[in-house]
């Protein structure tokens, strides 16, 4: 069973180059599912119902969000209607959608997804680590494949989150920092894991933003209004593949540059 998983979609760009990669993967590689984090794919903050019918055509199965959930008012109805789209298991109170999903290959596997977001310099929210074994005890009845997509600002989190779950889950994957690290491994009890699998949109960015406004903000101290960065994309992410005990048995990080 081999999974990709892709990094935080950022906007137009990012939303193209699923359009150029996704499919050539799926046939080069085998693919049997692909997960993708879609809380940046419209304009940079949110996912509109054009943005999620975009993605789905361009071959993405399965979405998970992070703290720019809200960022489109559209993502209520997305949530209440799309059986396919999660947002984060720990948010507080009785806000709209899950925080795990139960997806079908086409083959008929299944698989368990959970969506995370972290505590550490990110807004309030309820315990990742409570809310992780919460789903985890519901998913388990069904199947022994389950991913994590854990959308956290600090690595010290992420790698605690990845022991944490180690022999518990397949994969452990971050998302947020928007950019790939080059930790990608298989833990001492059978989970795949990566710090981050960086971001799809605009190549030649700062995080997908235009590089001047965000260098005005770092040397000048003002404040300034972001802008989306335009030119030539990339596309980031990861592949793990999963024994049917769902243990990880390989993982290949994924960093491809539109030339």
């Amino acid at each position: 069973m081999k999974i990709l998983t892709i990094g935080d979609v950022v906007s137009r760009i990012g939303r193209d180059m699923l359009f150029r990669y996704v499919d050539e993967l799926k046939y080069s590689k085998g693919i049997d599912l692909v997960i993708a984090n879609g809380e940046n794919s419209s304009h940079g903050r949110g996912m509109t119902r054009s943005a999620y019918n975009e993605m789905t055509r361009a071959g993405v199965d399965c979405f998970t969000l992070g703290n720019h959930t809200w960022g489109a008012k559209e993502i209520r109805h997305i949530l209440e209607k799309e059986d396919n789209v999660i947002r984060p298991a720990n948010y507080s109170g009785s806000v709209p959608g899950r925080g795990s999903m139960l997806v079908r290959t086409k083959s008929g596997a299944r698989i368990g997804i959970i969506n995370l977001i972290g505590r550490v310099y990110m807004d309030p929210a309820d315990s990742p680590f409570d809310s992780a074994l919460r789903e985890l005890e519901q998913l388990k009845k069904y199947t022994a494949i389950i991913l994590v997509d854990f959308h956290a600002e600090a690595t010290s989190e992420k790698e605690a989150m990845g022991y944490f779950l180690d022999g518990r889950v397949s994969a452990v994957f971050g998302t947020h920092t928007h950019v790939q690290t080059a930790d990608e491994q298989i833990l001492p009890g059978g989970t795949g894991y990566i710090t981050d699998l960086g971001m799809t949109g605009a190549r030649d960015s700062v995080l997908g933003m235009e590089k001047r406004v965000i260098l005005d903000r770092f040397v000048n101290g003002m404040p300034a209004k972001f802008e989306l960065a335009s030119g030539k994309g990339q596309l980031c992410g990861c592949i793990f593949e999963i024994n049917d005990d769902g243990k990880c048995q390989g993982i290949e990080r994924l960093y491809l540059r539109e030339k």
